[in-house]
């Protein structure tokens, strides 16, 4: 199996009891779950307790409350908030060793009619393809990245500019990636939104750092995922080449804001993320 159809199969959730569902990590070498697959898969069973399937996900709220333990299970309780004309709003929150370890809250919106705006892409990106893979880029670090750098990538992610470990001592605002899974999905619209959701989380805490000239491997540096907000506003396909530019907002106080808009090759905006992180230096 690639490394695609690994995640793909991490986001098919078990069903064990109406409104529960269990989830599994993939077997690596992780001090933590990865907190892109917890939001992934708890959207997932948000999703599977909503029976209207022209109804799409359009907001979600997340917090990370707990590490996860990447050997055991997670499960995953779904409240049903609403079911509204118009609006379904689930609550989700994800347990293991009986608390609570990350929660969220999603909104799902049948379509309307309505105006249409948005701020446009950022102009002169270089294209995707003529860009080196994530191995080939950090390939000088390998040594230094251990089983961070060997591990399977499901989601096909390339700088346009430095990356975390070039640009070491060079502050910066924000950076920008191409990404998209790394394969062909099935056309199911929850599974795409599911596999950004587990994206999203892969750059944008980094993000924070940029003003610093911070690297992955600055001494003493530590970061995790506090929140985590989504807004999708437009159709795409995870399997399609994403423009994904971020910035850094605002670091005070041992927290890191950051704001991604995510962009489809031919210039819509179908996402907006903000995520807070703990950031810690020496």
């Amino acid at each position: 199996m690639s490394a695609l159809d690994d995640l793909v199969a991490l986001l098919d959730l078990e069903s064990i009891e109406v409104n529960i569902f269990r989830g599994n990590s993939p077997d690596e070498k992780r001090q933590r779950v990865f907190g892109g697959q917890v939001a992934g898969q708890a959207l997932v069973a948000a999703a599977r307790t909503v029976e209207d399937p022209s109804r799409l996900v359009h907001s979600l709220h997340a917090y990370f409350l707990l590490p996860g333990d990447p050997t055991v299970p997670i499960l995953y309780e779904v409240d049903r908030l609403r079911d509204g004309r118009s609006f379904t709003t689930r609550r989700v929150v994800a347990i293991q060793h009986g608390r609570a370890i990350f929660n969220l809250q999603a909104s799902f919106h049948l379509p309307e009619d309505g105006p249409d705006h948005q701020r446009p892409m950022p102009g002169g990106m270089p294209d995707p393809d003529t860009l080196p893979g994530w191995l080939e880029r950090l390939a000088p670090y390998k040594d230094i990245l251990g089983d961070m750098y060997d591990r399977p990538r499901p989601i096909d992610l390339r700088y346009t500019g430095a990356d975390p470990m070039s640009r070491k001592g060079t502050p910066a605002e924000g950076q920008q990636v191409w990404l998209r899974a790394d394969g062909q999905l099935p056309d199911d619209p929850v599974l795409h939104a599911c596999v950004v959701t587990y994206a999203s989380d892969m750059t944008l805490l980094d993000t924070s750092v940029l003003p610093f000239g911070l690297a992955w491997d600055s001494p003493g540096m530590k970061m995790a995922s506090l929140d985590h907000a989504m807004w999708f506003h437009r159709p795409f396909r995870a399997d399609e080449w994403l423009l994904y530019d971020q910035h850094a907002l605002s670091t005070t106080s041992a927290r890191g804001l950051a704001g991604g808009a995510i962009y489809t090759a031919d210039g819509r905006l179908v996402v907006t993320v903000i995520q807070e992180g703990l950031i810690r230096v020496g």
